[in-house]
């Protein structure tokens, strides 16, 4: 069973909806009883870092979170769920993240000129589909061409210190780390739940890693 954790925010719906259209038994819960008994955990999440940062921490999900990482079970983090694995986010001042990998949330800048426009700038937030380039192989990835769209939805990136994290690049104004992956974890800016058939490739990927 996939567990996706519920801390009150994030497009929990669409992710469940996703694995069990794909045939994985999926449920959402914010049960530290059954994230122990789950195959693999996804982490969604939509809105600020400091919430999300909050929210877990009164549920008392942030230790059991870090212990399933480092035991490298399969984890799958979106969007705030990808960002809060870093030190720390720049939303808001500082606030510290989870501290899984060394690095920083950053926020795109408002004055990046837009090539398809001169005298104009890229919109922030960076929404839409867009491109990721692939930079590594990993299960989550496989049979997913170089080059494939993803919606994205999102004002801040990770910049990842260890650059060998990093499993896809996306160009907006700057490349950043759309993606990265480590062992059995995956964690990406984009939203596989909303890319169409891209998306739910990913999302099969993931739910045969966990079910192995």
């Amino acid at each position: 069973m996939i567990l996706i954790i519920d801390y009150g925010m994030g497009n929990l719906r669409s992710v469940e909806k996703a694995f069990q259209k794909l045939g994985f038994p999926a449920k959402v819960s914010n049960s530290k009883a059954e994230l122990e008994k789950a195959e693999g955990i996804v982490l969604p999440g939509v809105g600020a870092f400091a919430d999300c940062i909050k929210n877990l921490q009164g549920l008392g999900l942030i230790e059991p979170i870090v212990k399933w990482i480092k035991a490298d079970r399969p984890f799958l983090g979106i969007c705030l769920g990808y960002q809060i694995l870093f030190e720390d986010s720049e939303e808001f001042g500082l606030t510290k993240g989870l501290g899984i990998f060394k690095g920083r949330v950053k926020k795109f800048s408002e004055a990046m000129p837009d090539p398809s426009s001169p005298g104009a700038f890229l919109k922030v937030p960076h929404m839409g589909w867009n491109q990721v380039r692939i930079m590594k192989d990993c299960p989550v990835l496989q049979g997913i061409e170089s080059g494939s769209s993803y919606y994205f939805v999102h004002s801040f990136y990770p910049a990842p210190e260890d650059k060998s994290l990093i499993a896809t690049e996306t160009e907006y104004g700057i490349k950043f780390a759309s993606s990265i992956a480590q062992g059995n974890l995956f964690a990406c800016q984009f939203h596989p739940e909303k890319s169409q058939a891209k998306g739910l490739a990913l999302l099969k990927n993931f739910g045969r890693m966990a079910s192995k």
